[in-house]
């Protein structure tokens, strides 16, 4: 039977995550210390106390989320041994590139920290926006990001599910997107509360900047077989590990693809390994009847002999 463990992206964070398995195993406990020297300040802190606004800002939340994925990956692979697939949404490429052996953990969360300040400063406030479309009946959508455009931005940034689509863009041009879907036959649009739209061609310039640090990091060649967002393909080599996190900046997050292809090379045994369960709700989603189980918390241990 094989084995596919899912990294969750931003989103997904909340304050206490980790603080469980810190306290229960001594090999989270030592990854929340290599973060906290990797970038200079007490990140499992914020991870294990808040504040809320704090673990909110974006440069926060990347290493905070990839420290927590990456502890609860350490105490998951001894108990179950390595992977036979990885793949993780967004953000959570990166802690899949960790696990698969591919990028240094010290060397991710300082990337991923600059990241997300790029993301941040890429859009001024309030020009951009993100909304869940849910429910859209199929094909529709190209027509209507097509007329809600106008000239300004407005694409699929995450295809996370049949029935759940992301868009990001100008913030005049989501409205339109929503508005129209709603009459298209959409059974909810959702306005996201996120502080930049991620995932659109408006991150060309944090793209241009991550070039920087992801060409002065050194990627290995990967241990285990990875499914990128960017193409969702399989991917094998440290060149292609760096060019995936690059392309996914604008790019959409190819997350149902990601998903099926996985299921056709025969994986039957799922994971999501960090915070949250944002992916086992996708999966069931996408694989009907198909379960994951979460590994993010101490008490999530027994979930494995169950």
């Amino acid at each position: 039977m094989k084995t596919a463990f899912l990294f969750p992206g931003q989103g997904s964070q909340f304050a206490g995550m980790g603080k469980t398995l810190s306290a229960a195993f001594p090999a989270a406990k030592q990854a929340f210390e290599e973060a906290d020297d990797a970038l200079g300040f007490s990140l499992s802190t914020l991870c294990f106390e808040g504040p809320d606004e704090d673990l909110k800002r974006t440069e926060n939340t990347q290493p905070a989320l990839l420290a927590v994925s990456i502890a609860a990956y350490r105490v998951l692979v001894a108990e179950t041994g390595a992977p036979d697939y990885v793949a993780g949404h967004s953000l959570g490429e990166y802690s899949a590139l960790v696990a698969a052996g591919s990028l240094a953990f010290a060397d991710a969360l300082r990337i991923v920290r600059k990241r997300g300040q790029y993301m941040q400063e890429a859009v001024p406030q309030g020009v951009g926006a993100m909304a869940a479309i849910l429910k859209l009946p199929e094909g529709l959508l190209p027509g209507i990001l097509t007329e809600a455009a106008q000239g300004e931005v407005v694409t699929a940034a995450n295809l996370n599910s049949p029935d759940q689509i992301v868009i990001a863009g100008n913030k005049a041009a989501v409205d339109r997107a929503m508005e129209l879907a709603k009459t298209a036959g959409a059974k909810r649009c959702v306005p996201l509360p996120v502080s930049a739209p991620f995932h659109c061609p408006l991150m060309q310039p944090a793209q241009v900047r991550l070039r920087v640090d992801l060409d002065a990091a050194n990627f290995h060649d990967i241990t285990v077989p990875l499914i990128n967002n960017w193409q969702a393909r399989e991917i094998h080599t440290g060149a292609e590990a760096r060019e995936g996190l690059y392309q996914q900046v604008p790019n959409s997050v190819l997350w149902t693809d990601t998903i099926r292809l996985l299921a056709a090379n025969g994986v039957e045994k799922w994971f999501e390994v960090g915070a949250g369960a944002v992916l086992a709700g996708l999966l069931k989603n996408i694989l009907p009847g198909v379960k994951a189980t979460t590994f993010g918390e101490a008490e999530d241990l027994a979930k494995l002999t169950a």
